[in-house]
């Protein structure tokens, strides 16, 4: 047995609000969803390699399910791509609040949290000394 690739399955309070943050401020690309009853409960996510699947589900009813109001707690993931500083400043143009890029591990390291507390970082080589804060060398 081969295993290819995992893709994250993040559970959402809203969808349109975390749509919003990952598509226009992350700038990922809906690559499929699902409409039920014209809300869209289920989505699929892609940014390069990266992917993620949100899903809002019923508060009531068929398939209901409860969620503390803090889904992220505890839960990070790492992207790694090619200059994440660039990528920073890219974001805070379009208004996230994006941690200062700070050397960490031999990286550029920014980090995010999704509307639900899911805590993000983005991340890229360099061979600036450790914890060099980006507000140090530009």
């Amino acid at each position: 047995m081969e295993v290819n690739r995992v893709v994250p399955f993040f559970a959402v309070k809203e969808m349109l609000t975390s749509l919003a943050f990952y598509v226009e401020g992350l700038g990922f690309e809906l690559e499929g969803k699902w409409v039920d009853e014209g809300v869209i409960r289920w989505c699929n996510l892609k940014m390069g390699n990266a992917e993620l699947m949100l899903q809002e589900f019923r508060t009531e009813g068929h398939d209901s399910r409860q969620f503390s109001e803090n889904k992220g707690e505890g839960v990070s993931l790492f992207f790694f791509c090619d200059d994440a500083v660039g990528y920073y400043w890219d974001i805070r143009s379009r208004g996230v609040d994006a941690s200062e890029p700070q050397v960490g591990n031999g990286m550029w390291v920014t980090s995010v949290s999704d509307p639900d507390g899911y805590n993000l970082y983005f991340q890229s080589p360099t061979d600036v000394p450790e914890e060099t804060k980006l507000s140090e060398v530009e």
